[in-house]
């Protein structure tokens, strides 16, 4: 993630300063970043002159104390709290009062990350997604006590780079990753409830819904031992029914079953490619139906609640979705296709149905 910030802020016409505390790894990050610029160009992602600027823009700083006198500090260290707490710290202390402190935390509040850093108002949260050179979106995160000067500024860095900024506040998974959590966990239980199996899901969500790429086929690439340990991180940071981890993702991480890296998971691969489950495709249209609301239903109500709470408004809700997760649309332009009443009407319906408070509809979304 540091070399991909680090390549799309030179790109925008930055000089570049990088550090790394492992020696090995800053003396490779320079030809890293300058391969990638060269990759980039030959696919017309820019050009070769735009590529060998941006290379001449990038600089080594071997101590973190060489960093004084940079505007903005961007940090992609590992997500640990005291870590980062203690980082932030230190470079408070190299860098001028007026230095701007970013974080690129995916899970951690910036609030408590800022804890140690004199004048907390200049740090804030600028969460890229990844690859950054390919994935435009930044969530700029306000803190406590970040003031509209420093995100302004974060906010013209970002569309310098290239990428378009969303303002978020400082909760558990900010936008993208908060609003998307159904788009696994709903799937997961209509699995468990023997709606489809999981490759006919995946093969209507694709087909009927749009998606580049179905829940379960998603869930493998990025490891669900990954995405059991992210579910388990937002249950635990607020413990909404809604937020549980399901059973199967338990029971599939205790097997060793992790996704296409470990050759296993809700599809089996043999040299890293899929081997074809098999499955006959849903021929109901009715049943497919079924599967693409039911999954975009809890991804608007999500939406509405996370609206309702303040975390962004409803039209960067729909960007981030769209650019950070590659979704067709937009949760609310979802329930401007799907209306309102039907969306509701779906939630209600499977409450009656299963009895499950994890169907409780976000205020916003209910009539007046």
């Amino acid at each position: 993630m540091g070399a991909g910030i680090a390549q799309v802020a030179a790109l925008g016409g930055f000089e570049v300063l990088l550090h790394d505390p492992i020696a090995k790894s800053l003396m490779a990050a320079p030809g890293k970043i300058a391969a990638a610029l060269d990759k980039g160009a030959e696919r017309d992602r820019w050009s070769s002159a735009d590529a060998d600027a941006a290379s001449g823009r990038l600089e080594t700083a071997e101590a973190l104390e060489a960093l004084a006198g940079c505007e903005l500090v961007i940090e992609a260290c590992p997500e640990d709290l005291n870590v980062k707490r203690g980082l932030f710290s230190r470079l408070a202390e190299a860098g001028g009062p007026e230095t701007i402190l970013a974080t690129n935390t995916s899970s951690l509040r910036v609030s408590e990350i800022a804890g140690p850093v004199p004048g907390p108002g200049r740090v804030c949260g600028m969460h890229f997604f990844n690859p950054p050179a390919l994935m435009r979106l930044v969530e700029v995160v306000k803190g406590d006590e970040t003031s509209e000067e420093t995100l302004a500024a974060v906010d013209e860095v970002a569309r310098r780079m290239g990428r378009e900024p969303v303002r978020a506040s400082d909760s558990v998974g900010f936008i993208a990753n908060r609003v998307n959590r159904p788009f696994s966990l709903e799937s997961l239980r209509m699995l468990e409830d023997g709606v489809a199996t999981a490759a006919q899901i995946d093969e209507v969500i694709r087909s009927d819904g749009g998606y580049r790429m179905g829940p379960f086929e998603l869930m493998d690439l990025v490891g669900i031992d990954v995405g059991l340990s992210v579910a388990r991180s937002f249950y635990e940071q607020r413990p909404l029914h809604r937020w549980l981890p399901t059973a199967t993702q338990e029971r599939m991480v205790a097997e060793d079953r992790f996704g296409r890296k470990a050759g296993r998971g809700f599809y089996e691969y043999e040299e890293g490619r899929r081997v074809d489950p098999g499955d006959p495709e849903l021929a109901d249209a009715g049943e497919r139906r079924a599967i693409v609301e039911r999954v975009v239903s809890q991804l608007v109500n999500e939406a509405s609640f996370a609206l309702g709470e303040g975390v962004a408004t409803a039209a960067d809700i729909d960007t981030a979705t769209r650019l950070g997760l590659n979704h067709p649309k937009g949760p609310f332009e979802w329930a401007d296709e799907l209306g309102r009443e039907r969306v509701v009407e779906v939630l209600e319906g499977l409450a009656a149905e299963t009895g499950d408070e994890r169907y409780s509809i976000a205020p916003s979304l209910m009539p007046p």
